[in-house]
């Protein structure tokens, strides 16, 4: 059984309803159909229910639950709860009730704030900005929050590596440049994250271009520092660095450079140094080695909303929406 095909089953144990707000892409209602059939959640779809069903065509939606905010009964409710949400910018009612009707991503994001939604997946059409604004604008961070970070889950095929392929990649879609704390938090965050979800001990690397000291800059600096950070921090999670990448994952490389390390060449969740690391690095894996990558999943929202890239497609959808209603389960 595949890990996402695990994550499935692990939804249905307790199914969670998750909204879609972007009813206007098609890959969005292939993902919800998917989803219905296979009955890994509850699906709330976002917007009028004839244009969506037109949209939709032979798909079986059927089992969806449609919300128009045009007319929604618990507008008043989701206009309070938005008020409250932005009181210290002194969102008024009137302000309120016409970002929920022009703007579907605010919409859905009350609705996991109410509980009428139990989380919420978007990014197919809409940036991981907009998408991570009506997030932390709505939804707010978890309680004990330092920084909210975006990470992969990879599943590279035919793979020996990592936890049988499958790894953490962090942070690969928010943070663009986290000083030694942010990177520490991101990498204890991520490790809570793997062991979530895929249920193995994780083994954080603190990526580099260096390993342990083999280069000279004030880059390198930053990634040893973090490192020292997250273990003070974290200390009864397994943490390295700074790792070379082929050191943290290629045994053979990890016994020359790193053969003290209990993380080199087997490390399964991965901390790049900053946003064009981890972006880059994601696409390598996902479009040479065919990898599945299935994110950005955002940690340290109060509730599961997580992001889509909008070169996705549907299955990607379907496996976010796995992924999302699991991390609901908690």
């Amino acid at each position: 059984m595949s890990f996402i095909d695990v994550i499935k089953e692990r939804a249905k144990q307790d199914k969670k309803a998750i909204v879609l707000p972007e009813t206007s892409d098609i890959r969005t209602l292939q993902a919800a159909a998917t989803v219905l059939a296979e009955e890994v959640a509850d699906i709330i779809l976002v917007g009028d229910k004839e244009e969506i069903l037109e949209l939709a065509g032979d798909l079986d939606i059927s089992k969806a639950t449609f919300v128009d905010p045009e007319n929604c009964d618990r507008m008043d409710a989701y206009v309070d709860s938005l008020c409250e949400a932005r009181k210290s910018k002194g969102l008024m009612p009137e302000d309120a009730r016409e970002v929920l009707l022009s703007n579907p991503l605010f919409f859905g994001a009350t609705m996991v704030r109410t509980g009428d939604a139990d989380g919420m997946v978007a990014g197919a059409i809409n940036s991981s900005a907009n998408v991570l604004r009506a997030a932390l604008q709505v939804v707010k961070t978890a309680p004990g929050t330092r920084i909210v970070s975006a990470f992969f889950l990879m599943v590279v095929p035919d793979c020996d590596m990592g936890a049988n392929g499958t790894f953490v990649f962090a942070d690969c879609g928010l943070n663009q440049n986290p000083n030694p704390e942010q990177l520490a938090a991101i990498a204890g965050s991520s490790a809570e994250s793997f062991k979530s979800l895929v249920g193995e001990e994780p083994r954080v690397a603190m990526l580099s271009h260096s390993t342990v000291g083999s280069a000279k800059h004030a880059d390198v600096d930053k990634v040893a520092e973090a490192t020292q950070i997250a273990k003070r921090e974290y200390p009864d999670t397994l943490i390295c660095g700074e790792l070379q990448l082929d050191a943290a994952i290629v045994p053979s490389v990890a016994a020359s450079k790193a053969p003290r390390s209990e993380v080199a060449g087997k490390a399964n969740v991965l901390v790049f140094p900053d946003l064009d690391a981890g972006n880059i690095g994601y696409k390598l894996v996902q479009r040479l080695a065919k990898a599945d990558a299935y994110g950005p999943i955002t940690q340290g929202i109060a509730k599961p909303v997580n992001d889509l890239s909008r070169g996705c497609n549907a299955d990607d959808i379907v496996g976010v929406v796995a992924i999302t209603a699991v991390q609901a389960q908690k």
